[in-house]
C-alpha cells in the first residue's frame, strides 16, 4: 500500500481504506503478553541492565 505518489488527500484515504479491508485480520494478542501500559513499571535501574 504505497500512497507516496498519490497527491489527493481523500484518494490516499481511499486507496488505504480499501486495502485494509483486503488484508488478512491481524491474530490476537497472545494471553500472556501485556501491552504497554500494563506493563510493571520499573522505578530506578542500573546502567547496562535490561529494563523488565
Amino acid at each position: 500500500m504505497n500512497t507516496k505518489n498519490l497527491t489527493d488527500k481523500l484518494e490516499r484515504k481511499k486507496v488505504k481504506r480499501t486495502a485494509r479491508k483486503k488484508a488478512a485480520p491481524k491474530a490476537k494478542r497472545a494471553a500472556g503478553v501485556a501491552r504497554g501500559s500494563q506493563k510493571k513499571k520499573i522505578r530506578h535501574q542500573a546502567q547496562g541492565q535490561r529494563k523488565r
